[in-house]
């Protein structure tokens, strides 16, 4: 079996996992999709804790549901938020704390980051680097929906700005023993789930 296939697998088995198990909340079905999962409030609580995040003035965001929560508890705490538009389409939008004071909820939205938010081709150095992902292992290989926007996105940061720490929010379900991979393949430093912070060892 080639890795397209293998990822193609994976994905396919964490959806049907999620959906089955009561995991995955709207919007569902969440086959094709970052999935949001029950809990993802929990794991942006956790991440709020990390040095990392406190320290980050500009975070770059995707713009999936299960990372909505992070990019609200930034907006709440005075940092800029970059959020890459859906399929890139409109390149990125960057949302203004100041701009957007006591709508931060509304703003962490996609219809609410257009709202609110300027859009750019040429963005800022991030601090902090927040991925969306169907499933991630221990090594920090993540896999996505299966569009490549996301390794796109981390490629475009990492050319740009050198290294900046990479963090994925998902429930533990997501996190796997191995992701199958390719070189091209953008990996995470950071895995934050409701109820752990993993920290990949750099090989």
């Amino acid at each position: 079996m080639d890795v397209k296939e293998e990822k193609k697998r994976l994905r396919e088995e964490i959806w049907r996992q999620m959906q089955e198990k009561g995991i995955a909340k709207f919007p569902l079905p969440c086959y094709g999709r970052i999935p949001n999962f029950y809990g993802a409030e929990k794991a942006a609580e956790n991440l709020k804790k990390l040095e990392e995040w406190k320290k980050a003035r500009i975070i770059f965001a995707n713009p999936d549901s299960p990372q909505k929560k992070v990019r609200e508890n930034a907006l709440k705490e005075g940092k800029t938020v970059i959020m890459a538009s859906p399929r890139l389409k409109h390149g990125f939008i960057i949302i203004r704390p100041e701009k957007v004071l006591g709508k931060e909820r509304f703003a962490a939205t996609i219809r609410g980051a257009f709202t609110y938010g300027e859009k750019t081709t040429s963005i800022p150095k991030p601090d902090l680097v927040i991925a969306g992902s169907v499933a991630v292992d221990l090594q920090g290989h993540r896999l996505g929906k299966g569009g490549g926007y996301g390794d796109r996105e981390l490629k475009m940061i990492r050319e740009n700005f050198g290294k900046v720490l990479v963090v994925t929010t998902v429930h533990d379900v997501q996190v796997v023993d191995y992701v199958p991979n390719e070189p091209h393949d953008e990996k995470v430093d950071l895995i934050v789930t409701p109820s752990r912070t993993i920290r990949v060892k750099s090989v």
